[in-house]
């Protein structure tokens, strides 16, 4: 028995690339083509359906796969809103220095900017409400410090992974599951254990949806820990669920004829940005899983569009793509896309240098001041 996993050196050294790129390396070396310089363009031509933007994401990654490599690149910031067709990043360099990490940077773009998308079109949606990332439960344990990196840099105010405070400096966000009451047998002694053994700066929040009907739980926590209890989250399973909403407040009303106004509700179980929509003005926050970590995926390519020839740099690519590496600016809330040389007045160029002949030349943010930088273009957006 194994973990299928591969290791960082392993994906640095390029071998779990495709093996076409393998092939492609050696069929060049062949040839005796060993200095062949290219841009390559990493970029999106099709947004998933009902996209307008997303956000990029998987940046330090990708830059910790080039370190040391003979390349320079060029990138967006990462949590920068782009939109199709724009280049997010750009290697110039010798192909034969990066070509097999095409599968390997792709992987890293793709998956976490989609994450972070996803994560960015529910939180604007409610901008004003706690949201906290349950999604891990729905990957391989490998790859949830990313997971959860991503999802909060795209707007998430929290993620629940214990490896997270380590990895991305943000203390882990969670509740309870339904199996403390169920092992303890009695949901009172099961949350007064809780209550009592967690520390005590760990908001008191608790599970309201496991033996009874959720109103009746819900008050019996609000009388058994009364001040100490920060909020009632309900996960209830769609096929127990009926009219969530009506649900929720009922709940409220009943909790507030009681005098327990104070009383935060997290709504969670399944839900995705329709639901979101529908109980944003009935809760104060939400647990937000599957639909965050298996999202619609962003579908970076990456294509060759210039090469290096006679002393200067000339435009080349396949069809279907724009030729010649470009710029994006930014002019408002408007984009412009030009050749990369080029400048428009009175606008932000998007692509900045991050790495000269595989050294950093920029300070890197933290997913902290990245999180903010996607939270104020929703704002903007919005």
């Amino acid at each position: 028995m194994k973990l299928y996993i591969a290791g960082e050196e392993e994906i640095k050294n390029g071998d779990i690339t495709d093996v076409y790129f393998d092939r492609t390396f050696r069929a060049l070396t062949y040839l005796g083509l060993k200095d062949i310089r290219v841009r390559m363009e990493f970029h999106c031509y099709g947004l998933p359906n009902g996209y307008s933007w997303g956000v990029f994401s998987g940046l330090e990654e990708a830059l910790k796969l080039l370190e040391g490599r003979n390349v320079t690149v060029y990138a967006m910031d990462e949590g920068t809103i782009f939109r199709e067709i724009e280049p997010v990043m750009i290697i110039e360099g010798n192909y034969l220095d990066f070509g097999k990490l095409e599968t390997a940077l792709l992987g890293v773009l793709r998956h976490e900017s989609s994450i972070a998308t996803k994560a960015a079109r529910i939180k604007s949606m409610a901008i004003d409400k706690q949201m906290t990332f349950f999604g891990l439960r729905a990957l391989h344990p490998a790859i949830a410090p990313m997971a959860d990196r991503a999802a909060y840099i795209g707007g998430m105010d929290g993620v629940s992974g214990l490896m997270s405070e380590r990895y991305i400096g943000i203390r882990p966000s969670g509740t309870m599951p339904h199996a403390l009451m169920l092992s303890v047998g009695d949901n009172v002694t099961a949350w007064k254990a809780f209550d009592e053994s967690v520390e005590p700066d760990v908001p008191r929040v608790v599970l309201v949806d496991t033996f009874d009907d959720e109103r009746n739980e819900a008050l019996k926590a609000a009388l058994t820990l009364k001040e100490r209890l920060y909020g009632i989250r309900l996960d209830t399973p769609s096929s127990r669920r009926g009219n969530f909403k009506k649900i929720i407040k009922e709940i409220r009303w009943t909790l507030d004829i009681n005098g327990f106004t104070k009383v935060k509700i997290i709504a969670s179980g399944g839900l995705d940005e329709k639901d979101v929509m529908e109980l944003r003005d009935v809760v104060d926050g939400f647990g937000i899983g599957t639909s965050v970590a298996f999202p619609p995926s962003i579908d970076f390519s990456a294509d060759i569009v210039e090469k290096y020839e006679g002393g200067k740099w000339t435009p080349f690519t396949k069809r279907g793509k724009w030729p010649g590496a470009k710029q994006v600016f930014r002019c408002g809330n408007e984009d412009k896309i030009v050749l990369l040389d080029q400048a428009v007045d009175g606008c932000e160029p998007l692509l900045k240098p991050y790495m000269k002949d595989g050294k950093l030349v920029r300070e890197l943010p933290s997913p902290m001041q990245i999180r903010e930088k996607v939270i104020s273009q929703l704002k903007v957006m919005n």
